[in-house]
């Protein structure tokens, strides 16, 4: 055997030999369209089994999964296993043309990993255009056999997704927006467990219900799925004791409401301590853009019924919090701590290797339509978005995915000069900026930034106030990070880090910056491959407000990226 076969040999061993000795989880799913009846109309949508919310897949930490996945759908499909590490396993992390090209009408993909080290609360998506609207579902993680949670054993544990409905193909919505250069239409309304609730119309029998016993503590499994809301989320005249944000445990904590946004997960105990009748739980946006950006400010509800509630009696409505209550959801945001010495807990890396200060948020871009034809955001441009002044641009047209071209050492597909600094200072968070045509054109380009393997990234997140102020929640693929800090305005780098918390701050892998404000992440890089961060809402993805990490092979063989599987897709 030639010598240059043995690392590609010895990755394989490696890989086979820790798949081999966990158990298999084995699902099969076939995206397909169906019609379901929603809001007096019957809607086309593209699903997972025929089922909306898709299968909920149960798991133990250890486990190997292995999903395959069959598209008889009509677009082009992947499917990113969100919260998932994807230690050494990053070919099946699914975002389209980044990790993998996409399984394309009539194909075929087998997705297999290991989860490693992970407890708790997860789901699936699909990452290709607005296919997860109504592709998606729960990956609940239990603990490995015998090993006791870290808080009161629930009676029931119950999924409770949140998410968003388009009377109209969400496909052809998020086209609509991108031909015009213009925000896509609004959701027409929000839904719990794909029901949208008896505040809408036609909907008084598409109401999510769930029966509780009285004196019975319950776990809710509550994962915000939407595209492009924050929800406010309550249980009528009962606490909610947080217990995991994104599958990490927390300190217990207390609240009447909690604060979801797209991309988070939160598990909470509720413990039917009531009087035996019936109560709403509700969900409601929040939505605090300066100035505002067009969403609808309606309810959903679920209805949690007592056994032995009088079916006469009307349930009792919580209190939802006003859309733009920015003091509740960041009251929420920064009381969250995690767990110190839970299993899978992890101390903040003290050394940092990579400082990075990224600003980010919306853009114009040229409008670029034929005859001068005006496109539809400000001042006749194009919308757009940046991190660091560079808005993003998948490759889809370089016939192969970016991880093919890490693995397969390939140039020209992205560039490793994604910068540390935005290019100019400015006073990030004025208003006055707002259209400020000297700063708020920003020039695309396939761009990440380069990391050596177990390097720690410390990255403050500031927001800016281009077009508007918003609040953006920043997903990071492939890896959890620390959020030491949060604040309001520009991030002073003088008394801001006097406030970091090194002791017990939360641990996420979704992180909603304040409006007008900021965040600092820390992180290690322990991960080969190429990992994509970006704004899950996914309105703005398109328009490029996403950056990548590319993280070198480690020492070893075992901390390499091991080949690609047979039957990746091709471009």
């Amino acid at each position: 055997m030639a010598s240059s076969s043995l690392p590609l040999l010895l990755l394989l061993l490696l890989a086979s030999s820790s798949m081999a000795s966990a158990a298999i989880v084995e699902h099969s799913f076939t995206v397909q369209d169906m019609t379901v009846r929603r809001l007096c109309r019957d809607q086309e949508i593209t699903a997972v089994n025929s089922e909306y919310p898709g299968p909920t897949i149960h798991a133990h930490d250890g486990d190997v999964l292995v999903v395959h996945v069959s598209n008889k759908s009509p677009y082009d499909l992947t499917i990113h296993w969100h919260g998932i590490f994807q230690l050494l396993s990053a070919w099946a992390d699914g975002p389209e043309n980044v990790t993998q090209c996409p399984i394309r009408p009539g194909g075929n993909y087998t997705y297999k990993f290991k989860i490693k080290e992970q407890e708790g609360t997860l789901w699936w998506h699909a990452h290709s255009s607005w296919l997860r609207a109504t592709v998606h579902g729960a990956l609940l993680i239990r603990p490995k056999n015998g090993r006791p949670l870290p808080y009161p054993k629930p009676y029931k544990k119950i999924p409770i997704l949140l998410g968003e409905w388009w009377n109209a193909n969400v496909v052809h919505v998020e086209e609509e927006g991108l031909a015009t250069g213009s925000g896509p239409n609004i959701s027409d309304a929000y839904t719990i467990n794909g029901l949208p609730g008896n505040l809408y119309p036609c909907s008084q029998n598409q109401t999510y219900t769930l029966k509780m016993a009285r004196g019975k503590t319950y776990l809710l499994q509550v994962i915000n799925a939407a595209l492009n809301n924050q929800f406010f989320f309550k249980l009528a005249n009962h606490n909610l004791t947080v217990v995991a944000v994104d599958a990490v445990y927390t300190d217990p904590y207390v609240t009447d409401v909690i604060v979801l946004a797209p991309g988070q997960t939160t598990d909470v105990l509720v413990k039917a301590d009531q009087p035996p009748r019936s109560y709403y739980m509700a969900a409601r946006p929040y939505a605090d853009a300066r100035p505002p950006i067009d969403f609808s400010d309606t309810i959903t509800r679920a209805i949690v019924v007592y056994d032995g509630a009088s079916p006469s009696a009307a349930p009792l409505m919580p209190t939802l919090p006003s859309f733009n209550d920015t003091p509740t959801a960041h009251k929420f945001y920064t009381n969250i701590t995690s767990l110190v010495g839970a299993r899978h807990w992890v101390p903040v890396p003290r050394h940092v290797d990579h400082h990075m200060f990224v600003t980010f948020g919306l853009n114009l871009a040229p409008c670029g339509l034929p005859n001068g034809t005006a496109c539809g955001g400000p001042n006749g441009q194009r919308l757009s978005a940046s991190m660091n002044n560079v808005s993003f641009v998948i490759p889809n047209d370089a016939g192969l995915s970016m991880l093919e071209a890490y693995f397969h050492k390939v140039k020209g597909v992205y560039s490793t000069d994604f910068p540390d600094q935005p290019p100019v200072e400015f006073d990030y968070t004025n208003s006055s900026i707002r259209l400020d045509n000297s700063l708020i054109f920003a020039p695309k380009a396939t761009s990440v930034k380069k990391l050596k393997f177990n390097s720690t990234v410390e990255m403050v997140l500031q927001n800016t106030a281009f077009v508007s102020l918003e609040n953006h929640p920043m997903h990071l693929h492939g890896f959890n990070f620390h959020v030491l800090a949060q604040g309001f305005g520009n991030y002073d780098p003088i008394h801001d880090p006097k406030k970091f918390n090194f002791l017990n701050p939360q641990i996420r892998n979704t992180i909603a910056v304040p409006v007008a404000g900021w965040a600092v992440i820390r992180f290690q890089a322990n991960n080969p491959g190429v990992w994509l961060m970006h704004c899950h809402l996914d309105v703005h993805v398109p328009w490029g407000l996403a950056m990548g990490f590319e993280v070198e092979n480690g020492p070893t063989p075992s901390t390499w990226l091991p080949p690609p599987p047979h039957d990746l897709p091709k471009c």
